[in-house]
C-alpha cells in the first residue's frame, strides 16, 4: 500500500511592510496584555529593513529581565510569530528603556577594564558566560585595543565565555 505524501505547511508570500508591522504590533500587544504590562510597541524600519521595536511604558524592568534575558525571549518569540510560514524572513530587534544601547556601552567598558587587568597582571582573564551578541560586542571592542591582547570564546552554550588573552611581546 502506497503512503500518502504529507501536506507541507503553507508558505505565505511576503506581504507589504504594513502587514509585517501590523503583525508585530498585534503579537506584542497581545503578549503585553497576557503579561499584564502596559508597554506599547512602537515600530520603525531601518534602511537595512530591520524592524526596530521600542516597548514604551513605565517600569519595564521586568520586561528586560536579568541581563536582558526576558527581552531576548520576547524578541525571539516575536521573530518566530511574525516569520512563521513566510517566504522571506525579516529581522526584528526589540528594546525597552534603551536597554540594549546601555548594555552595549557597559560591555565595552567591561572589555577595556578586563584587557587592562590582563596587561597589568600579564595573564589571561575569563569573563562570565554571555550570549552570542554580547560576546560579539566584547570581541569587537578589543579587536584593535592593544597588540598584546586577543580574545576567544570557550565552552558550550549557555555557559560560553570569553577569554581575554595576554600575549607576551617578543
Amino acid at each position: 500500500m502506497a503512503e500518502e505524501p504529507k501536506a507541507a505547511a503553507p508558505v505565505v508570500e511576503e506581504g507589504p511592510v504594513e502587514d509585517r508591522t501590523e503583525r508585530i504590533v498585534e503579537f506584542l500587544t497581545g503578549l503585553m496584555e497576557r503579561l499584564d504590562c502596559d508597554a506599547k510597541p512602537v515600530v520603525t524600519i531601518t534602511e537595512d529593513n530591520i524592524y526596530q521595536v521600542e516597548l514604551v511604558g513605565e517600569n519595564l524592568g521586568a520586561l528586560i529581565g536579568r541581563r536582558g534575558e526576558t527581552l531576548d525571549a520576547i524578541q525571539q518569540l516575536t521573530n518566530y510569530a511574525v516569520n512563521n510560514n513566510q517566504s522571506r524572513r525579516v529581522r526584528i530587534h526589540i528594546d525597552a528603556e534603551n536597554y540594549r544601547a546601555k548594555r552595549e556601552e557597559s560591555l565595552q567598558r567591561l572589555a577595556r577594564k578586563t584587557a587592562g587587568k590582563a596587561i597589568k597582571y600579564r595573564r589571561n582573564m575569563m569573563l562570565e558566560p554571555m550570549n552570542a551578541y554580547e560576546r560579539h560586542v566584547i570581541h569587537a571592542a578589543l579587536q584593535d585595543f592593544d597588540p598584546s591582547i586577543s580574545t576567544y570564546s570557550t565552552g558550550t552554550e549557555p555557559n560560553r565565555r570569553i577569554v581575554v588573552a595576554y600575549r607576551r611581546s617578543k
